[in-house]
C-alpha cells in the first residue's frame, strides 16, 4: 500500500513541478551548476539541481557521497534523484515526498517575492554502503523565474546531520531564521472547511447536484468550488485533486 500511496504523491509533485517550468535558459542552468559545486565542495555534501524544463538532474558529488556509493553519480534524465531515492525505504520515500508536497502547497501563501527566503530541512533515513542504517539532513531550495511565479530548478542537497534534529520537517525562513513544523495539522490551510467538505463528497463520488443539495447550497457555488480547489491544489481536474487530498490528510 506504502509504494502505491508514494508513486502516486511523487507522481503528482512531478506534475506540479513540471508544469511550473516554462522557459529554458542555458545561462541560468550554468551558474546553478556552478553555485552547486562549490557547495558541494565545501559542505562535503550531495547536491542535485533538478531542472524543471528538461526534466533531467544534475549531480555534484561531495566527499559525503563516498559514504553511500555515489561518487561516480553524475545525471539522471528524470527530476527525481533516484539512486539516493533507492537508498530509501519505501516508508521513508513516501514522507518524502510528502513534505515536499506539503513545502509546495505552504509556498503558495508567501508573498512571491518572498518565497526564495524559504527553504525545505527534513531528516531522513538512507541504507549507507556499509549496510547501516543512518540519518541524512536534506536541504530543498525551489529558484523561480523571473517573476517569481514558477519553479525554474530545485536544489536538493543532502549530507550528515551533525545536531538534534526534532521532527521529520521545517519549512525555514533563512533570513529570519523561524521555522514552521511541516506536520498533517499544517495542511488545513490549503483549503477552507467549506471546500474540504466538497472535496471529501467528490471523493465519494457524487455529483455536483447532488452535492449541491447534501449541503443546502446551490449548484453554482459547488461548481465556484471545484475550481477554487483545483486552482489551490494546482491540479487539472477533480480526480486529481482528491487524490492531492489524501495525501496531505486534508480529506
Amino acid at each position: 500500500m506504502v509504494r502505491n500511496n508514494h508513486s502516486n504523491n511523487r507522481r503528482e509533485l512531478d506534475e506540479l513541478l513540471r508544469r511550473e517550468g516554462s522557459f529554458s535558459n542555458p545561462d541560468g542552468l550554468i551558474k546553478v551548476l556552478e553555485y552547486a559545486d562549490i557547495i558541494a565542495n565545501i559542505e562535503n555534501v550531495i547536491v542535485v539541481v533538478s531542472d524543471m524544463v528538461s526534466g533531467k538532474s544534475h549531480i555534484v558529488a561531495g566527499g559525503f557521497a563516498r559514504n553511500l556509493d555515489l561518487g561516480d553519480y553524475r545525471q539522471e534524465d528524470s527530476i527525481w534523484e533516484k539512486r539516493i531515492l533507492s537508498l530509501m525505504s519505501p516508508e521513508e520515500q513516501e514522507g518524502k515526498y510528502l513534505a515536499e508536497l506539503r513545502f509546495f502547497h505552504y509556498l503558495r501563501r508567501i508573498p512571491k517575492i518572498r518565497k526564495e527566503d524559504y527553504y525545505l530541512v527534513s531528516k531522513l533515513r538512507f541504507r549507507f554502503a556499509d549496510g547501516e542504517i543512518h540519518d541524512v539532513l536534506h536541504r530543498m531550495y525551489y529558484i523561480f523565474d523571473e517573476d517569481k511565479d514558477n519553479v525554474r530548478y530545485a536544489l536538493c542537497i543532502y549530507g550528515p546531520i551533525s545536531f538534534d534534529f526534532n521532527g521529520t520537517s521545517y519549512a525555514v525562513n533563512s533570513i529570519t531564521g523561524l521555522t514552521e513544523e511541516l506536520t498533517v495539522s499544517g495542511n488545513g490551510t490549503i483549503l477552507s472547511p467549506r471546500e474540504c467538505q466538497v472535496l471529501s463528497l467528490i471523493d465519494t463520488g457524487l455529483r455536483s447536484s447532488e452535492i449541491a443539495e447534501r449541503l443546502n447550497i446551490s449548484i453554482h457555488t459547488v461548481s465556484r468550488h471545484r475550481q477554487e480547489i483545483i486552482g489551490k491544489l494546482q491540479v487539472k481536474n477533480s480526480h486529481e485533486a482528491c487524490r492531492i487530498g489524501k495525501a496531505l490528510k486534508i480529506i
